[in-house]
């Protein structure tokens, strides 16, 4: 989706599958310490970043050689005009560094929550079952199970509120990213602590969200926490900022919410999944929250009556002899 839809870029699969695992390599690398050693973490990020900006030059060449038939702007576009805009084209360099910035935030970050939200529903079995009766209440799902023809339109998700409940409890307690940075464009007292102008300063995403007042029982999963009787996060601007706050906040927040939104409608009316371990993976917040070891889940499609659909050798396991 970052690739294709964000970027404009018209990569082959063999290709694109063997830049998602440089990737892989960039990321697990970003934090390493900067020790430019052979077999480093340092030198794998490094040449990791070398590689995927070959790519990236490739595809962002071809991209501007080819502008036929487009109805729409993409980020790309869009960062690309506005630096002419301002009387500044941008770089063969900077345009390589603009889309790896693009990419990891639109993977990484999503790719993270996605994560999170399968987790979750696996832990909370009675929170999927009140997603399935809203999906039937509002005709996305037969009282049967089987998903209606074209019922999935933005105005509709729009209107599935129990989902969106869903999806913001799920970016309190897991999001993927722990905070931002700024500049402080002058000087404040914060607590007796006077903070001088031109400083950064972080902000604590996970720390806001833990201490944040307004929030009862903040280590509970509670999706209702956010409805409309309850509504927690209505008293300040800032208890609840999955997604930063302020002028820089994130610009692609409206098109993750709705990636985790259809994902997890297609997870409540297609299909039934499990965990395929034992335990829940452990956690880890570098570079982003994530399963240690990845999350392993199986998913069985679903049959008109609601029924999973087994694999034939699986069948043949749990047969009656």
């Amino acid at each position: 989706m970052a690739i294709r839809v964000l970027l404009g870029f018209s990569i082959p699969e063999e290709e694109l599958g063997h830049l998602f695992e440089v990737y892989q390599q960039f990321v697990d690398n970003v934090f390493s310490l900067p020790v430019d050693l052979p077999f480093s973490g340092y030198r794998r990020g490094i040449q990791a970043r070398q590689i995927l900006q070959k790519g990236l030059e490739k595809a962002i060449r071809e991209k501007l050689q080819c502008t036929q038939g487009k109805d729409y702007s993409d980020a790309l576009d869009i960062l690309i005009e506005s630096s002419k805009e301002h009387g500044k084209e941008m770089t063969m360099q900077e345009l390589k560094d603009g889309t790896l910035e693009l990419i990891f935030a639109a993977y990484a970050t999503t790719a993270s929550a996605s994560t999170s939200l399968i987790m979750q529903l696996l832990k909370h079995p009675a929170v999927l079952e009140k997603l399935r009766e809203e999906l039937r209440t509002q005709g996305i799902l037969h009282s049967g199970g089987c998903p209606c023809e074209g019922t999935l339109r933005l105005d509709t998700l729009s209107g599935l509120r129990y989902l969106d409940c869903v999806i913001k409890e799920v970016m309190r307690l897991f999001t993927p990213i722990s905070g931002g940075y700024r500049t402080v464009l002058q000087t404040f007292e914060l607590d007796g602590f006077q903070i001088p102008k031109g400083w950064s300063v972080m902000y604590s995403i996970r720390d806001t969200h833990d201490t944040a007042p307004v929030f009862k029982d903040v280590n509970v999963f509670d999706p209702d926490r956010f409805s409309q009787a309850r509504s927690e996060d209505k008293d300040g601007r800032f208890h609840y900022l999955p997604f930063g706050g302020g002028v820089r906040t994130c610009l692609g927040k409206h098109l993750a919410k709705l990636f985790l939104k259809v994902l997890a409608v297609e997870l409540a009316s297609t299909s039934r999944f499990e965990l395929a371990t034992r335990t829940f993976p452990r956690i880890t917040l570098v570079p982003v929250l994530h399963p240690v070891d990845g999350l392993s889940v199986k998913f069985f499609g679903l049959d008109s009556n609601q029924n999973k659909i087994l694999p034939e050798t699986e069948a043949m396991l749990s047969a009656t002899v």
